[in-house]
């Protein structure tokens, strides 16, 4: 148990450490004024409070990732609790950051239009249909895990359909109503179920003495799967998450003050590690390798959530914790398709201050989300993860020439920029679901890509820069009156 203690340890000093490094890298000013005050519409731009904030900015970012990422990854062993505390500290914390502070900075602007702004055109354009691909594969996602686990409670007369339908009911309210209204309301209460949740199972751990195994390098999967790059695509969330980036756009236009942004955007990351840090732990401590590995196979991740808070908690305490498990899903699947509809509006240049305007752009992609439902879930996982780092591959490119503009330390979002491109490559080119290449041959092509990636972002900054123009980094909106 004193890896897991030390972990802990280290995610928090890690908040107060090399956070604070990166703000002051960032340099957030407390007198600008926000887009929370200067685009005001009463709609998606709303001034809320830092506690607010941090809660929702929780929800949204942590849905069933964090536990259900963890457990999947708890397969490898202990290495995994490695990557949880690394990747949170020095890519997940960076990566949520930036994109919530330049988004602050850039008129609460969605990951597409920053790529158009500092990658090039081009790439607006991609990462706009690559984010809303990856967004309706979230929604989707989050309204399966939930309702599967609210199958196991409810009463045989109600069946998943039935489950299912309440849940999209509930995502296009929450998408179209106005953010403070369904969102601002009922996240509070949600993070009261999520903090009970955790807190019991972190706490049960402790009390009963689970044997939580000790840091080894040692790869433990059953089957045998490569620690590279699979572990770095199975935990996404908890430690590096593109979700998130598409998620900190929502939080950046209700930020009110930018000496928040630690707190809501750096600090949020570092909450959701310790979550992840929980589940990974229970999964390892409560079940041999095989016999998670069985299950997961035969009844997936939701079905060892069950198993491990009632094993944990008993059967009222496990039902409560089931419960908070259920809220992450669900607070994420819904700002999923809020963000989508956002970033389709931007793109389109649609106001939303009107309740028709938000729904014709919202509906298409709920029916969308209704034919995904009926793809097999570990397939639609296996997408949604590459997916996932692959927007987070693109997001710290941005955070990086952001930074390079300002001629301010880049490498803080450099080097996991080259890290995660490596890992996201070597997966496309040698999973099932890609072009299914040999590994020799993969690791080979996915180095020239990182090596020509890195070539390009050097280039292209040294470029910018020398043009001998004033670099247009932050929106004259923002500046203080």
């Amino acid at each position: 148990m004193i890896t897991f203690f030390v972990a802990i340890i280290i995610l928090v000093a890690g908040y107060f450490t090399y956070g604070k490094l990166v703000e002051n890298i960032f340099g957030s000013r407390q007198e600008r004024t926000t887009p929370a005050y200067t685009l005001a519409d009463g709609v998606d731009y709303v001034p809320m409070n830092t506690k607010r904030n941090a809660m929702i900015q929780l929800l949204n970012i942590a849905g069933v990732g964090p536990i259900f990422g963890p457990i999947m990854g708890a397969l490898y062993g202990p290495v995994a609790f490695l990557w949880i505390v690394l990747g949170a500290i020095f890519a997940g914390g960076v990566h949520d950051y930036l994109t919530g502070m330049i988004s602050i900075r850039n008129r609460g602007a969605h990951l597409p239009e920053l790529a158009g702004k500092f990658l090039g055109k081009t790439m607006k354009h991609a990462v706009n249909a690559f984010s809303i691909l990856l967004l309706v594969l979230v929604g989707t996602v989050f309204v399966s895990a939930p309702a599967s686990l609210l199958d196991g409670l409810t009463p045989e007369v109600i069946t998943l359909g039935t489950i299912v339908a309440i849940i999209f009911l509930y995502y296009i309210v929450a998408t179209i109503l106005p953010i403070d209204k369904i969102i601002g309301r009922l996240y509070p209460i949600f993070g009261l179920l999520l903090l009970i949740s955790a807190v019991g199972i972190g706490g049960a751990l402790i009390v009963k003495g689970a044997p939580i195994p000790e840091l080894t390098l040692e790869n433990l999967h059953p089957d045998g799967l490569a620690i590279f790059p699979l572990l770095f695509l199975t935990i996404s969330c908890g430690a590096l998450s593109g979700f998130h980036a598409t998620q900190s756009p929502i939080i950046s236009r209700t930020t009110q003050n930018e000496k928040q942004g630690r707190k809501i955007f750096y600090g949020m990351m570092i909450t959701e590690a310790i979550i992840a840090m929980i589940w990974a732990a229970a999964a390892m401590s409560l079940f041999d390798a095989n016999e998670l590995n069985t299950i997961l196979k035969e009844s997936g991740p939701a079905a060892v959530v069950s198993e491990l808070s009632i094993m944990s908690l008993g059967a009222f305490g496990g039902t409560l914790a089931i419960l908070g498990v259920i809220v992450l899903p669900i607070t994420s699947g819904d700002t999923a398709f809020r963000s989508a509809r956002m970033i389709i509006a931007d793109y389109v240049r649609v106001g939303q201050k009107k309740f028709s305007s938000r729904l014709w752009i919202a509906l298409p992609m709920f029916v969308i989300s209704v034919g995904l439902t009926q793809i097999d879930f570990n397939i639609l996982w296996r997408y949604f993860s590459w997916a996932n780092q692959s927007t987070a591959m693109i997001a710290l490119w941005v955070g990086a020439m952001y930074l390079g503009l300002q001629r301010k330390n880049h490498w803080i979002a450099t080097i996991p920029a080259l890290f995660i491109t490596m890992v996201t490559f070597t997966y496309i080119l040698h999973a099932p679901i890609g072009f299914h290449l040999s590994k020799p041959i993969s690791y080979a092509g996915a180095a020239l890509i990182t090596i020509a990636a890195m070539f390009a972002f050097i280039n292209g900054l040294k470029k910018r820069l020398n043009k001998g123009e004033p670099i247009k980094v932050d929106d004259e909106l923002g500046e203080a009156s």
